[in-house]
C-alpha cells in the first residue's frame, strides 16, 4: 500500500480498486454527500475512484484513504486535489467522512496532516478549501486548520447553484 502520511490516530494511503465497497458506505450515504446534492450511484461512485487513480498518475496528489491506525479501517478519504476557483487552479485539501466518524476530530487532524504534507513535503506556498456556504462543519475544519476565507464562487452541480466559500492559509502564514 502507497502509505503518504500518518497521524497519532490515522494513516492516510493512496485507495486502490479494491476500496469501492468503503467508498460506497461514504458516498451513498445522503447524509454525507448533501452538499454534492445527494448520494451517488454505483457508476458514479467507479467514476470517484478512477479520478482518484488518475490524478495520483497525472498530479502525484489526489484524495487518499483515511485509515483508522488500531483497526485498518477506512472511515473516509482526504487529500489533495487540483481545483478550478475564478482565475486560477489551486491544490485544495477536501475531505469527505463516513458520518459515523464526524465530530471526532478525524477531518481537523487528517486535513492538518494533508496541510503539512503540501507545505513540508511538496513545497507549496499556499493551499486551499472550497467550502459550500451551507457546510459549517467542513468551515470550521478549515478554520481549525488556520485557513481564512479569502472568496466566494458559485458552482454548479446537478443543476442546481452552489454558492461556496474559498478558504487558504500559506506556508508563512502557517505558524
Amino acid at each position: 500500500m502507497d502509505m503518504v502520511v500518518e497521524t497519532e490516530r490515522l494513516l492516510l494511503r493512496k485507495m486502490v480498486p479494491g476500496d469501492f465497497e468503503n467508498l460506497c458506505r461514504i458516498l451513498q450515504d445522503e447524509a454525507v454527500m448533501y452538499a454534492y446534492e445527494g448520494a451517488f450511484t454505483d457508476e458514479e461512485v467507479h467514476s470517484w475512484l478512477d479520478r482518484q487513480l488518475n490524478r495520483y498518475r497525472e498530479d502525484g496528489i489526489g484524495l487518499w484513504a483515511v485509515l483508522l491506525k488500531e483497526s485498518g479501517e477506512m472511515i473516509g478519504q482526504c487529500g489533495l486535489t487540483m481545483q478550478e476557483i475564478p482565475g486560477k487552479r489551486v491544490p485544495e485539501i477536501g475531505y469527505l467522512f463516513e458520518k459515523k466518524y464526524w465530530h471526532k476530530g478525524y477531518a481537523a487532524e487528517a486535513a492538518a496532516a494533508v496541510k503539512e504534507y503540501a507545505f513540508g513535503v511538496l513545497g507549496l506556498e499556499e493551499v486551499f478549501s472550497i467550502i459550500r456556504e451551507t457546510n459549517i462543519a467542513s468551515q470550521k475544519v478549515a478554520e481549525r486548520n488556520k485557513m481564512t476565507r479569502t472568496g466566494m464562487f458559485v458552482k454548479q452541480y446537478r443543476g442546481v447553484d452552489m454558492p461556496h466559500y474559498i478558504f487558504s492559509v500559506s506556508r508563512g502564514a502557517n505558524g
